[in-house]
């Protein structure tokens, strides 16, 4: 074990906290949506964000205008991924949505070798088959149709919200995609920076357009502020570690997925849900997997 640590390259550990840091978040977003709309957490949240990187003004000052439109563009992507990211995690168990993330291991996988020309060794091809086993027998849970009754209807998850949530899972595989090609030429204190703006500023115009409330509330709601908190110290682990050349997003993405540990145990200890054996079950086949592919 170890030679294991000594031998792990720095990119492995500081994306295994983005991860970690990740699955936390999820806890934040469910209490942040308990107490205050989708909109207003987004807007007050990202406004915060944005007050945390003000000390990195200085150090994000310098980039080309090619530069500023990519990272307008990935600022774009992730806003979309937000809201139907925080749109599915309002109305779906805390647990099912972490094991749903994983589905984005093989959207940045076809990401990682159409666009970046990674391949895929026999550990990446093994681990992305047992992912994909565990999202199929979590779809086809078979005790979810025994216990069908007659308001089943009105307490099974919603298609539009899955499918929000996959929407979520494929735009920040796109993410990932922008994150690996620009921190090749910027550091991370102007992407983080630059990132943070844009998205200020999308969500200002997203509430002012669909005429959003914001409560007073909003901002004494301590989940925003942690929500905020652990997306810059997330987002910095993750634009330092795709900062180093040897890193690879298709490992990197399997390493992310260790967040659905702590969304099956916040679902369990903290929302008292309801087959989390049976999710931790997907789940291990899923993270069996994804040690196996970064290997």
């Amino acid at each position: 074990m170890s030679r294991f640590c000594y031998n792990t390259p720095m990119w492995m550990f500081l994306t295994l906290v983005y991860g970690l840091i990740k699955g936390a978040r999820e806890i934040f977003k469910k209490k942040a949506l308990e107490k205050n709309g989708v909109t207003e957490v987004l807007l007050v949240y990202t406004f915060i964000s944005l007050l945390i990187c003000i000390p990195q003004a200085p150090n994000a000052m310098g980039l080309t205008l090619r530069q500023y439109f990519w990272v307008a563009v990935k600022a774009f992507v992730i806003f979309v991924a937000w809201i139907a990211g925080f749109k599915a995690i309002k109305k779906l168990p805390i647990s099912l949505v972490g094991v749903l993330d994983l589905s984005r291991v093989m959207f940045a996988t076809l990401l990682g070798v159409l666009v970046l020309g990674e391949t895929i060794t026999l550990n990446k091809g093994i681990g992305l088959v047992l992912v994909s086993l565990g999202l199929l027998l979590l779809k086809f849970n078979p005790f979810r149709k025994r216990e069908v009754t007659a308001d089943s209807e009105n307490s099974s998850p919603k298609t539009i919200y899955i499918f929000l949530a996959f929407l979520s899972c494929i735009l920040n595989a796109i993410s990932g995609l922008l994150d690996k090609i620009l921190m090749q030429e910027m550091n991370s204190s102007q992407l983080q920076f630059w990132y943070t703006l844009f998205m200020v500023i999308y969500y200002s115009i997203y509430s002012l357009v669909t005429r959003a409330h914001i409560s007073k509330s909003a901002w004494k709601n301590i989940w925003i502020w942690l929500l905020a908190a652990g997306l810059i110290a997330m987002d910095k682990a993750l634009f330092i570690a795709n900062g180093y050349p040897e890193s690879q997003l298709t490992v990197m993405t399997l390493i992310k997925q260790s967040s659905v540990i702590v969304a099956i145990v916040a679902g369990r200890f903290v929302f008292k849900e309801k087959d989390i054996l049976y999710k931790v079950f997907c789940a291990a086949i899923a993270v069996t997997g994804i040690l196996i592919g970064v290997m």
